[in-house]
């Protein structure tokens, strides 16, 4: 049995592994589902944080587990689970991007974003006042578009804004860290947020011991949790 720490993405919690959790838990797993700072539950201003903030969050975690775990990122939580990992390579068993941003060393998010040609987050981004934070607009069409009308409408009420450096910050990995942590990709083939090609071109650069793919939108813990629960259990 395996322990798994599921880290959300951008704009979500804790709260949107909430159909896999108690899944992965009866098939006999430890599951943790943090918050990242700023999200769910946790109300620390945005205005404090950043990414290393975040990455501290998981860090903390997996310190705390009495095993290396398999360490799960969605979507921007891809980039979280890579520094987790650059910290504490030995805390980690395996890597599991769920359609996430899988990026080398110095590489942003943006950087990413701005050539997905597939996607259609960047043209639903509403800046807040001071420009240092953003929600979305259609999430629907971004996030849901396999989901059901109550997901989406539950999902509605506790996104939250994410702030401007998780866009813009690079990430900070090395091979003798990162590098040496085994990792597999879930790909979503109907993804608007992230195109399936910049799922497969990120793979390119930074390639997977092991590919799944699945044929849902952006949030497939939403539309298909039995189906992302029986592939994360094989993969563990």
């Amino acid at each position: 049995m395996s322990t798994f720490v599921l880290v959300h993405g951008a704009w979500h919690g804790a709260w949107c592994w909430e159909k896999v959790t108690p899944l992965l838990e009866d098939a006999g797993h430890e599951v943790v589902v943090p918050d990242l700072p700023g999200h769910g539950e946790d109300a620390t201003s945005v205005s404090e944080l950043s990414m290393q903030d975040y990455a501290d969050r998981v860090v903390r975690v997996l310190d705390e587990q009495p095993e290396p775990v398999v360490l799960v990122g969605h979507s921007m939580g891809g980039l979280v689970i890579s520094l987790a990992a650059e910290a504490r390579p030995d805390r980690v068993k395996k890597l599991v991007y769920l359609t996430g941003f899988l990026l080398e060393d110095g590489k942003t998010l943006l950087s990413v974003a701005e050539n997905d040609g597939e996607a259609i987050v960047l043209p639903n981004l509403v800046p807040n006042e001071d420009g240092s934070a953003f929600t979305v607009n259609n999430i629907k069409e971004v996030f849901y578009g396999d989901c059901s009308h109550d997901d989406v409408a539950r999902a509605q009420t506790r996104l939250v804004p994410e702030p401007a450096f998780a866009f813009g910050t690079p990430v900070a990995v090395t091979e003798g860290n990162f590098g040496r942590v085994p990792r597999a990709y879930v790909e979503c083939v109907g993804d608007r947020a992230i195109g399936i090609s910049a799922q497969r071109g990120m793979r390119e650069k930074l390639p997977c011991e092991t590919v799944v793919s699945m044929g849902t939108s952006h949030s497939p813990f939403f539309s298909a949790p039995e189906e992302l629960a029986g592939h994360l259990v094989a993969l563990a």
